[in-house]
């Protein structure tokens, strides 16, 4: 059997992720496509692929036994990319943020229900080890009904670069609101994805031209780019089905670490599931950590759940789980109708914060 034929589009940090959980599910990486020529033989030559390509149409128009493609681009490229490989009967695999907004969403969709191909995003903190380990614990009923929760993702000193794609909301759609929403989405895997109802929040740019608070990833600063997205964000929002979710989201805010969480509490436990940094962005500092808070013969209890330690966070995994999706080998960790949920809650928080009202959904 024939492996499956992959192309990466986009030759950036987050490429290899994509390129190690492919092969590793038994895909061969055909082809890499980048516009910096160099960019993309230097990723193509150590991982013997053979073709290159600047464009994705060009891809397209030559390699046509090519039978699914990632998408590893600035925020702004997501959409048009993703439609085109959908429309040309391709299955794609794309990094977060989904699209820029709601609207762009529904317009993939659109396009993925008229090509009939599977498309899935990489929310990697899904497949993380504990991860699994707690959504296995909701399913099996251990902690009932999820009524309320905490995604925090918060960093003391972590903005990437200033003045490139990600300081500039035309490129990105945002700032830490939508660079770090994974862990709105793990909180809503967990609660089942309730529809939301009401959402109040208030967004911060405190930070934004001060050098110090740079992360440590090493993307350049422009000169002269544009910094004008948010440093920080609190929300509140609500679902239809009366549960609850505070959003906590942040690049540069004074905290005492990095924190990397859902804690939520159920009608019969309460969990959290956490990475801890000792240093922004740092891997080899972190402590994750599992739990489920009980009660249990008349006692109050905590149940420390061990698992694998993932350095990728699951990036790995995420990528490899789409090609197991493709080959029936497993269920696809997310659905587009789900990354159009987040990103009507992604939209609802911007205008909030600039409305500064409250924003009834539909």
């Amino acid at each position: 059997m024939c492996a499956l034929k992959v192309a990466i589009t986009g030759a950036g940090g987050m490429a290899n992720y994509h390129y190690t959980g492919f092969t590793e599910a038994g895909a061969e990486v055909a082809a890499i496509v980048d516009m910096n020529a160099a960019q993309a033989k230097a990723f193509a030559g150590p991982r013997n692929i053979s073709k290159v390509y600047d464009t994705l149409t060009n891809l397209l128009e030559k390699e046509p036994d090519i039978e699914a493609v990632s998408i590893v681009t600035p925020n702004k490229f997501h959409k048009p990319l993703i439609i085109e490989a959908l429309n040309k009967g391709k299955h794609v695999f794309c990094e977060k943020p989904p699209a820029l907004n709601a609207a762009e969403m529904q317009e993939i969709i659109d396009a993925q229900k008229k090509s009939g191909k599977t498309l899935m995003f990489d929310f990697n903190n899904r497949a993380r080890p504990e991860s699994q380990a707690m959504k296995a614990y909701i399913k099996q009923g251990r902690t009932g009904r999820i009524n309320s929760a905490q995604a925090t993702w918060v960093r003391r000193a972590g903005i990437p670069g200033f003045g490139g794609w990600f300081t500039n909301k035309a490129l990105s759609g945002g700032g830490p609101v939508i660079d770090l929403l994974h862990m709105i989405d793990l909180a809503l895997y967990f609660m089942d994805y309730p529809e939301p109802a009401c959402l109040l929040a208030v967004t911060f740019n405190d930070f934004m031209g001060n050098k110090a608070f740079k992360g440590p990833w090493g993307i350049p600063d422009a000169a002269n780019g544009v910094t004008d997205v948010e440093s920080a964000c609190h929300a509140m929002l609500t679902f239809k089905t009366g549960q609850c979710l505070s959003i906590r989201n942040s690049w540069a805010e004074m905290n005492e670490r990095e924190i990397v969480s859902v804690v939520f509490q159920g009608a019969k436990a309460g969990g959290k599931v956490e990475r801890l940094f000792g240093r922004d962005g740092i891997d080899e500092t972190a402590i994750d950590s599992c739990r489920l808070f009980i009660e249990e013969n008349g006692n109050q209890a905590n149940l420390d759940i061990i698992s694998e330690h993932d350095e990728t966070m699951g990036r790995t995994r995420a990528a490899a789980n789409f090609i197991d999706a493709l080959t029936g080998k497993a269920e696809a960790l997310n659905k587009p109708e789900e990354a159009l949920i987040l990103m009507k809650i992604i939209d609802a928080i911007y205008q909030s914060a600039s409305s500064g009202t409250a924003v009834q959904f539909d």
